[in-house]
């Protein structure tokens, strides 16, 4: 008889594949052929992403720049839904909508970068020993970064972005650093 589909798809090698209707969805790749996007999976931070040696891809690898989008996002939106947003569409000066953007940017990087990349970084951390099992090729089981540089990297981040955080109080003005507690808080939480 004929031989279906999924197992002709089987029989061709390691290319795992489920019927989807009458086509296949292949679930993963042939190992042994990198994809030409594996550097820029490997320097957000996502799996399938290729190794390096350099020290700054694999630091920014560790913050997982993929999950700072809906926390910039979230920035954004909340500066919009406060009603205190000078907005160039609604008339605003420039010095009005620009030093509105400008906090706006800065509340982006403290969000994504900073504290995103620090829980992000941390997180990697305490999962060091199942990675070890699981992810053995991941940045810290691999010795790829040391157990030092990670340490100083989570504090970097930590400190970095409470400091952002106070300089983003007193920008605004606030006579109680809500920022910086917001910041603090989220950051023991995490």
């Amino acid at each position: 008889g004929a031989v279906s589909p999924l197992k002709a798809s089987l029989h061709r090698g390691p290319l795992a594949a489920v019927r989807k209707g009458p086509s296949l969805l292949r679930m993963q790749e042939n190992p042994g052929e990198q994809e030409e996007d594996s550097g820029l999976r490997q320097l957000l931070g996502v799996r399938g992403g290729s190794t390096t040696q350099n020290k700054w891809a694999i630091r920014v690898q560790l913050t997982k720049p993929v999950t700072w989008v809906p926390l910039i996002w979230g920035v954004a939106c909340g500066a919009a839904a406060s009603g205190k947003y000078h907005a160039i569409w609604d008339g605003a000066s420039f010095n009005e909508w620009s030093g509105d953007f400008a906090k706006a940017l800065v509340c982006m990087f403290l969000a994504g970068p900073l504290l995103t990349g620090y829980t992000q970084t941390i997180n990697d951390w305490y999962d060091r020993e199942i990675d070890a099992i699981n992810e053995p090729n991941r940045p810290i089981p691999s010795g790829a970064i040391s157990e030092n540089e990670v340490i100083a990297q989570i504090w970097v981040l930590l400190l970095g972005g409470l400091g952002l955080a106070y300089g983003l109080d007193l920008w605004a003005g606030h006579e109680f650093p809500s920022i910086l507690a917001l910041s603090a808080g989220g950051s023991f939480i995490s």
